[in-house]
């Protein structure tokens, strides 16, 4: 991935590693040559009913509340103009550059189906943005979900004809004209329709869906480890993660998490040092004996997110489209609903999963509760605090996330003098989903952080050789048990190892793929 090759859009929906390699890896984008021929034979029933006197919407008409107006064949193009001019009215913070080159692919995705009626020159442009590594700012705040995420894909639309602001490849900001003339790449001229394809998308919404089961791909099995890592170091048992007990409730995620606990715990020292007869704990707390269950839940979860985001990926979404037998129709295909409730539905699971994980990480410092390890797993305690305020920063992300855990697809503000009277607002579902995932994976850092210390105040005995080998990676940059140190830069390097797939792959060495 680091050197992917070109992705070439065509008539058929794009894979998410199609997305993935475009939107993260920077890949180059080619148009097929049947996607190209599908855009031109559409393009002429659009130019067709441009000569015809009869109104059609989006292409000899105003747009929502103001379709009514007929706009004659000498005010079609700055009928486009406006519409872009007018939408690109978003705010507030720059919108991260793999948002915002998704959005792109999808939209060019959508443009070579052929259903929209925009020409060639049109997807030919954006692949050359993308092509370019030139990215529009598009601000955070604007989009309702529903006729699209109109206002950020109107201010991509903008920098396609010259206008707004965009950042190079090398990250600069500089006018999109600039920009343009820099790359070679002449700005659009948008004629009938093509501003109206251009903005009327889920593409937004479906971008950060599709970013986010990447992110939870990794993260899903780093939750298995940390919570591995904690059964290990409270001196639980790895008994319950037994496949005939899971059996019994044959849910497939719950089936997976528990066999990656298996296989994380196995050869541990620890776990087998009170697994004996005389051992008087009769059952583990929740947070250690149910991680499976949620984390498995929390799977099942991510698959329906996937079939429901491998749909929106077969679909051409816009608004009116053009349809197999050239008839030019008016649907609510753009309502982001369906795209609006995965993605609240993965933030409820993100919450949880690290709720469960503050709550493991809370019993290594309880002297009352973590079997023998020292308050806060403190070097001296009372002259030391150890972990202590660590907690507290796990503590305050989760509540974040039981607010971001508030599904966003609940609400609606009508807009456009109550033309579009129910919005989906799966966008900001989707920029939520965002901040929880970045949340989940430095709660599950700090840990991941707390359990490497606890395994290693359980010396002598030796950890696993997996749950070792997470350890041994963290203590390649944060320091063992001892004296209270600045703790901020500890934190911080464990985040990273969680966001770069370090932690994960730590394990993986020793055990093989984690699913």
């Amino acid at each position: 991935m680091e050197n992917p090759g070109s992705v070439v859009v065509g008539v058929g929906p794009l894979t998410p590693d199609q997305v993935l390699h475009v939107a993260r890896f920077g890949a180059p984008v080619l148009l097929s040559d049947q996607a190209v021929s599908a855009m031109a034979a559409t393009r002429a029933h659009i130019e067709a009913l441009a000569r015809d006197f009869g109104p059609v919407y989006g292409v000899s008409t105003g747009f929502g509340a103001l379709a009514t107006r007929h706009i004659p064949p000498e005010l079609r193009a700055q009928l486009q103009r406006s519409l872009i001019r007018s939408h690109a009215a978003g705010t507030g913070p720059e919108v991260e550059r793999e948002v915002v080159r998704a959005m792109m692919l999808l939209r060019l995705a959508t443009l070579t189906t052929g259903r929209t009626g925009a020409r060639p020159d049109v997807a030919h442009a954006y692949a050359a943005l993308l092509s370019a590594g030139i990215t529009p700012v598009v601000p955070e705040f604007g989009s309702l979900g529903c006729s699209g995420d109109l206002a950020p894909l109107a201010h991509i639309a903008l920098a396609v004809t010259g206008e707004g602001l965009v950042r190079d490849a090398a990250g600069q900001q500089l006018p999109a004209a600039d920009a343009l003339a820099a790359a070679g790449i002449w700005p659009l001229v948008l004629e009938e329709k093509e501003g109206l394809a251009l903005i009327n998308g889920t593409d937004g919404m479906l971008g950060m869906l599709l970013l986010a089961c990447d992110d939870l791909h990794r993260l899903l099995p780093l939750a298995d480890i940390t919570a591995a890592m904690s059964v290990e170091g409270l001196l639980g048992t790895d008994k319950v993660f037994a496949a005939d007990l899971q059996a019994l409730r044959p849910q497939p995620g719950q089936a997976i998490a528990a066999a990656n606990m298996v296989r994380l715990l196995a050869g541990s020292e620890i776990v087998a040092s009170h697994a004996t007869p005389d051992c008087t704990v009769v059952q583990d707390a929740y947070s250690l004996r149910c991680a499976p269950q949620v984390a498995g839940a929390a799977r099942d979860t991510l698959a329906h997110a996937e079939r429901v985001a491998a749909c929106e990926l077969a679909s051409a979404i816009d608004n009116p489209v053009v349809t197999l037998d050239g008839r030019v129709e008016s649907n609510g295909n753009f309502h982001g609903a369906p795209v609006a409730y995965v993605l609240d539905f993965l933030a409820i699971v993100v919450a949880d999963l690290a709720s469960m994980s503050e709550r493991r990480t809370d019993r290594f410092l309880d002297t009352a509760r973590n079997h023998g390890l020292p308050p806060f797993l403190a070097g001296d305690p009372g002259v030391d605090s150890g972990h202590m305020i660590a907690q507290y920063t796990q503590a305050a992300i989760v509540s974040e996330l039981k607010r971001l855990a508030a599904p966003a697809s609940v609400d609606s503000i009508p807009s456009s003098a109550m033309q579009e009277d129910h919005v989906s607002m799966g966008w900001s579902a989707a920029r939520k989903l965002r901040r929880s995932i970045d949340g989940l994976t430095r709660v599950l850092a700090i840990e991941a952080l707390t359990a490497a210390r606890g395994l290693d105040l359980r010396a002598p005995l030796a950890p696993s050789p997996a749950t070792a080998a997470v350890r041994d990676t963290l203590r390649q940059y944060v320091e063992g048990p001892g004296t209270d140190r600045f703790v901020a830069p500890e934190i911080g390097a464990a985040v990273e190892l969680a966001a770069s797939g370090a932690l994960l792959s730590s394990a993986e060495t020793v055990v093989g793929q984690l699913a």
